[in-house]
């Protein structure tokens, strides 16, 4: 990429979708401007594919539903219309200038204007204060190329008072600059650091929706910006404390927090893992302890870990489903630390810890080791390769690791003459129990009369 000088600008092309296209051409064939806008414009540029395409105009909120046969008020108080094309939406947005804000998160009034520089100056980045169509070319009054080229987030004017108006915009400097890999502009940086605070303002919902994307970066480690800036102190204290934590033992290399920076990208980009890393250790800080050598000790940190990553996950907005998984991994994360599996073994952890989930389990305890100290590391994931080659194992051997895969149910059970209910329960965990212990039993004949069996015994 190259910085664009402004004849080279007009001549600069972007691939546009045809529905993009059809809608500002039918607004300029009305006599008014429009433009792609925002972080559409900046990911083509870096040659993404965005996400979704807005689009800024010239014409006012009622112009364009005249314009377009498919249209919906989704924030017309604000100037936005959404423009159904092909039954796809598409944001279009009139030229504004937002009023004070009074919430730290919306104005308290906007003034539609007919400048496109007036509507980028409100804008929160210059990376994201560009604009685009194929008559005029890239517009970019604030240098977005410029900072695209050398990797840094600045914001639009004074930081401070894009931080005033929004702020979230300082949790949203660091997503980007995790996403892209860039570095934050100083005066950006300094500014962040003055306001963090007023984050406290931000709905828990809002600020979570930030984290998961900083989360499934690139770049997850810059999370060591928003310590550094006193930015997670406000949303999540307990990180802070994981931060300020030390780690004196042979296993490890970096305290705490670091040792969860160095784990998260250790696994793949997905929510429920990136999460996990985040908060597997978050307990050490409580249960620490110090022995007669100066050696830490983090007694019980899964179990108490298990319990804050609920209470931080609640706090924080996530779903249930991510909250159950999220703790399940975190309380059994280091679950056969240490042990030589088999096949028995390694059965009854998948029926403990869940069919789903412990292909995660197994990533996760691989990116623990990888972030700690080289001492028996090699040993430790050759355990942990002992411990998946079971796995694999006993996949294709489709031996019995739950109810679910038991020959038999209860239905199965009352047919043959079993009562239903507690009991029939009991029994189905009893036929489990030998099967977890002894696979080749996992047939109906023999559940059947071992059932009969069990029940007599009762």
């Amino acid at each position: 990429m190259i910085i664009l000088k402004e004849e080279a600008k007009q001549a600069f092309r972007i691939r546009m979708p045809e529905k993009v296209k059809y809608i500002i051409e039918t607004i300029q064939a009305a006599g008014f401007e429009a433009y792609a806008v925002g972080g559409c414009v900046r990911d083509s540029i870096l040659g993404r594919e965005p996400n979704d395409w807005d689009i800024t105009t010239s014409a006012k909120p009622e112009e364009i539903k005249k314009l377009f046969r498919h249209t919906v008020d989704t924030g017309i108080q604000h100037g936005t219309v959404t423009v159904l094309v092909e039954k796809e939406n598409f944001e279009v947005t009139t030229y504004r200038i937002d009023g004070e804000y009074e919430d730290g998160r919306h104005p308290k009034s906007v003034a539609f204007t007919d400048s496109l520089t007036e509507d980028l100056r409100r804008r929160d980045f210059t990376i994201n204060a560009m604009a685009y169509n194929e008559t005029r070319g890239l517009v970019d009054v604030f240098h977005g190329m410029e900072d695209l080229e050398k990797g840094i987030i600045r914001c639009v004017g004074e930081a401070e008072e894009r931080f005033g108006e929004d702020a979230l915009r300082m949790l949203r400097a660091i997503r980007f600059s995790a996403q892209l890999g860039y570095s934050i502009e100083p005066w950006t940086l300094e500014a962040i650091r003055r306001l963090a605070p007023s984050l406290a303002r931000i709905s828990a919902e809002r600020i979570q929706m930030e984290l998961v994307k900083l989360m499934l970066s690139p770049h997850p480690e810059y999370l060591r910006t928003a310590y550094d800036t006193g930015v997670t102190n406000v949303f999540f204290p307990e990180w802070d404390r994981a931060m300020e934590t030390p780690q004196q033992h042979p296993h490890h290399c970096y305290g705490v927090g670091e040792h969860i920076l160095h784990s998260l990208p250790e696994v793949p980009a997905d929510k429920v893992l990136r999460i996990t890393m985040l908060l597997h250790d978050i307990a050490k800080p409580v249960v620490m302890e110090i022995d007669d050598k100066n050696v830490t000790h983090f007694h019980g940190h899964a179990v108490k870990g298990e319990i804050m990553a609920r209470e931080i996950l609640r706090r924080l907005k996530f779903d249930n489903d991510t909250i159950n998984k999220v703790c399940k991994l975190v309380l059994y994360h280091d679950y056969g630390n240490g042990v030589v599996p088999n096949r028995r073994i390694v059965r009854r952890a998948v029926n403990k810890i869940g069919e789903e989930l412990f292909p995660s389990l197994l990533l996760i305890k691989k990116a623990d080791i990888l972030a700690q100290s080289d001492y028996l590391r090699q040993e430790k994931l050759e355990n942990l390769e002992a411990w998946k080659n079971c796995y694999e194992e006993i996949l294709k051997a489709e031996e019995c690791v739950s109810l679910k895969t038991l020959a038999v149910g209860g239905r199965d059970l009352i047919a043959a003459g079993l009562t239903p209910g507690k009991k029939l329960g009991e029994v189905l965990e009893i036929l489990l129990e030998e099967v977890l212990e002894e696979p080749q039993k996992n047939t109906r004949e023999y559940l059947l009369s071992r059932a009969l069996e069990v029940d007599k015994e009762a």
